[in-house]
Parts: C-alpha cells; sequence; structure tokens
C-alpha cells in the first residue's frame, strides 16, 4: 500500500490491506461471516486503534469494520485519492442586491480530515459560494477571507480587526454582510460587531454550522442560503446571529447581537435569544425559489432598526485585552480578584449568583479593586432575568462598594461590554456611565414574563 504514511493505517489493517493491494481511494469489498461491505476505502484516523479499516458506503455513511481472520479484504476496482476542489463560482446576476460573506474559518468553513478524523477548517467563503450555487440566484456575491481560524482562537483583536473589514465593505455600497464563524464563541462576536458597528446602513449576519459542510446532516448550506436571503433584502439593519430555528430545516432565524446564547453544545438550533426574542425569519424551503421576493423574511418584532443605506456608519472597534470575567461559586477565593487588580487589568465582570450576590468574603477585594480604579460590574449567572441588587443586603452591599448591576444582560454579553467601553476609554467615570447605556438593545428596562424564553416558565418583571 502506496502513501501508507498519510492513509492512517497500521498493524492488522495496513498488513490486510497491502495483502489485497488495496490503495486509498479504491473500491473495496470487506466480507466477513455474515454481511459483506462495499465502498470506498478511505483514510483511517492516525489516532485510532490499528485493526479497523474505513469503507464510505454508496449512501455517503462510513462503516468501520475490524479486521480479523475471518474478514476477507478484496480489491474491486481503481479509485481516485479523497481530495476537495473547488468548484466553479455560479456566473453572477447584475440585477440582484450585492452581498460580501467574509470567512474567520469555524465548523461552516470546514470538512472532515480523515488523517486525524477531526474536523479542520479547509473551506474558504469563496469555496462556500462554489458549493452552494443557489446563492446566485439570491444575490452577487463577493467573498473575502480574514482568518481560518476556530471560533475560540478569535481574540478582541480579531473583533476590531473584522469591524473595520465590514466598515470598508459597507463604504462599498453592499446591500449586507455575512459572516461566516465558528459557533463557539460567535455569539461574543456577534457582541462585540454590535457595539463596534454603530448606525447600521445594512444588516451584518454572522452565520455558522453545527455540522462540517460535506456531513449528509449538515447545516451549512441551509443557513448560509437564509442568511444571504436576509442580507439581501431583509429590512433590518442590525448585527444579527442567523441558525436553524428548531432542529429540522424549515426556517432560519436571526437573533440580536447582544441578545444571543449558544445553549447546546451539537444540536443545530443551538442559539436562543435571551430576554428577548429573535428579530427576524426566513423560511428555508420558499428561499431557494424565491417566488415572493419582498416577502421572503418576516419580521417578528416592531422593535428593530430600518434599513436605509443613506446612513452613515459609525466605527468603534477598539476593546480592552484587560478585563476579566470572574464567576462566583460557593468558596471562591477573593486572591482572585486581587491577583487581577495587581496585574493592570482595568475591568472586570462579576458572574454573580441569583439576583446579584456574591460571597462576604469577597468584598474587601471588590472594595481594593475599584478603590485603585478598576470598574466592577455584575451579572447573573442565571440565563433568564435581571439582576436587581436591592433586593437583600448582599446587593445592597455590593452596590455600595461601587459595584454596576447589568440589568438583564448575561455575563457573555456584559463581558464584551466591559471590553469594549474600556476600550473607548481610560477613565472610571466615563467607562460607568457607558456601561448604562443602552448601545444596542444589549438591555431592557424591563424584563416581562413572555421574554424569558423559558418554555412553561414564568418570572416576575423588575
Amino acid at each position: 500500500m502506496s502513501q501508507e504514511a498519510n492513509s492512517g493505517y497500521k498493524d492488522e489493517a495496513l498488513n490486510a490491506l497491502k495483502k489485497a493491494g488495496c490503495e486509498v481511494g479504491d473500491i473495496i469489498r470487506v466480507t466477513g461471516e455474515s454481511k459483506s461491505y462495499e465502498g470506498i476505502l478511505i483514510p483511517r484516523s492516525e489516532t485510532g486503534a490499528g485493526d479497523h479499516i474505513v469503507v464510505k458506503l454508496k449512501s455517503g455513511y462510513n462503516v468501520g469494520v475490524r479486521i480479523t481472520s475471518k474478514i476477507r479484504v478484496e480489491k474491486v476496482g481503481k479509485g481516485n485519492k479523497p481530495s476537495f476542489a473547488s468548484p466553479p463560482l455560479p456566473e453572477q446576476k447584475p440585477e440582484l442586491p450585492r452581498v460580501v460573506i467574509m470567512s474567520t474559518g469555524g465548523t461552516i468553513a470546514s470538512r472532515v480530515d480523515y488523517r486525524t478524523g477531526a474536523v479542520r477548517s479547509a473551506l474558504s467563503a469563496s469555496d462556500l459560494y462554489g458549493v452552494v450555487p443557489e446563492l446566485s440566484d439570491i444575490a452577487r456575491v463577493d467573498t473575502l477571507i480574514l482568518f481560518s481560524l476556530y471560533s475560540e482562537n478569535i481574540t478582541p483583536k480579531h473583533w476590531g480587526e473584522i469591524a473595520e473589514a465590514v466598515a470598508t465593505h459597507i463604504s462599498q455600497g453592499v446591500n449586507g454582510v455575512l459572516i461566516a464563524h465558528g459557533t463557539d464563541t460567535m455569539a461574543y462576536t456577534a457582541a462585540a460587531l454590535s457595539f463596534a458597528l454603530q448606525n447600521l446602513p445594512v444588516p451584518v449576519i454572522l452565520v455558522g454550522a453545527q455540522r462540517s459542510s460535506d456531513r449528509p446532516s449538515s447545516d451549512a448550506a441551509t443557513n448560509l442560503i437564509c442568511a444571504v436571503e436576509a442580507a439581501a433584502r431583509a429590512p433590518f439593519a442590525e448585527v444579527v446571529l442567523a441558525m436553524h430555528e428548531t432542529v429540522s430545516d424549515s426556517a432560519i432565524v436571526f437573533h440580536r447581537g447582544t441578545r444571543v446564547r449558544k445553549c447546546h453544545t451539537s444540536r443545530r438550533d443551538t442559539f436562543k435569544s435571551v430576554n428577548a426574542t429573535p428579530i427576524a425569519r426566513v423560511l428555508s424551503e420558499s428561499t431557494p425559489s424565491l417566488l415572493n421576493k419582498e416577502q421572503s423574511v418576516s419580521m417578528l418584532t416592531d422593535d428593530y432598526r430600518q434599513r436605509d443605506p443613506s446612513r452613515k456608519l459609525v466605527l468603534k472597534p477598539d476593546f480592552s485585552d484587560k478585563v476579566a470575567l470572574v464567576k462566583f461559586h460557593p468558596g471562591l477565593d477573593p486572591a482572585v480578584i486581587d491577583w487581577y487588580v495587581d496585574r493592570g487589568f482595568k475591568g472586570i465582570l462579576l458572574e454573580g449568583s441569583g439576583l446579584g450576590h456574591v460571597s462576604k468574603f469577597c468584598f474587601d477585594a471588590i472594595k481594593k479593586a475599584v478603590s485603585r480604579g478598576v470598574v466592577v460590574a455584575l451579572a447573573s449567572q442565571c440565563i433568564w432575568g435581571r439582576v436587581n441588587m436591592n433586593v437583600y443586603d448582599t446587593g445592597r452591599d455590593l452596590l455600595n462598594r461601587g459595584v454596576i448591576p447589568c440589568d438583564d444582560m448575561f455575563p457573555e454579553t456584559a463581558l464584551v461590554k466591559l471590553m469594549w467601553v474600556l476600550g473607548q476609554t481610560s477613565s472610571p467615570d466615563e467607562a460607568k456611565k457607558l456601561l448604562k447605556q443602552n448601545i444596542a438593545g444589549e438591555f431592557s428596562p424591563r424584563t416581562l414574563p413572555d421574554e424569558t424564553g423559558v418554555e412553561g416558565g414564568e418570572t416576575v418583571g423588575n
């Protein structure tokens, strides 16, 4: 077996394949006592056991077969080595709206790496356009690769770079901007862009996928098609995050960038609006045909900034990386707070319990932090509801020590906002004022029961 170093096969599996004269890409038949499998021999994960081979069946699914003395392997036909070639780009239609797709990496721009068995970044924004030709019936699509990073590797510095790239393309007159992004930290980036891109004239839509684009269950194409449709024609002009509404492919919803959280590790409807409702929906089955383009995007609320191409974008892309998130838990050592203060951090976001509490044992460390000019804010670690630090004496004591309550912002958004605020000013007093301003719909004056997002649940607005 040639190129065995790249095949991932070893030990018993490699010996059996060599004996049968099989190479990766060949069509093989594997026969046991009661079953026979025929398909394409694909590379094996190099970290896997050495006694299995992997065959891709005609159905598109893979089957692993353990090699024993009763298993016969034979070569049926010569095949091609597995590879990916970008398909040709579809022809642009000059009468359609213009949308730019920016790729940052993530699952929506990934394929399975059969060498390791893992998913790796492989597709560019241009590849996405090529493998989803339906996009050519929706918009004229330009593509741009910003990064090829898994989202856990994206930093506040990258947020600023993304914001600047978005602003450049909006100044060139595009009808909307898409950002292909990994889902793990996509909500953080959505919040960051909501603060960095103010007075938007057109939609800015972050879109991802929970399943890589070469998997039969991939959500990448559906998410991308509906997101391009909204970028081209939606009446809103905000930063939003687009993903499946349910586990089925029936609809994609658009969550406000400051109000969305990833809530499940693998479900396709992982993103949910928190203390709010999604602002729009696109029914996926109606999008490719575009029989009624003007009604393809359904608005779910009247509370949104309307599209206005004449509006002048205000760019504020600076974020401070000297901001820490401290999650309160029983037994939290106050020295954690001291550690950040002693190392020159400008802000600390406390993720408190319930209505906004941390242990009294942390009070002295918090007081020290505030006295040294550190902005200390608090959001609740509860998913739904809002901070109210006037109910219990613990909350009142924290207020008296200078802690800023973050209303109904959940911790991720509050953290990003504190990073953004301290990127705009070095003055603690000015930072506190900015923190309490509603910049991008990140908090509301009152949280109503029907905004909790908890099915069958009920909360009391404060």
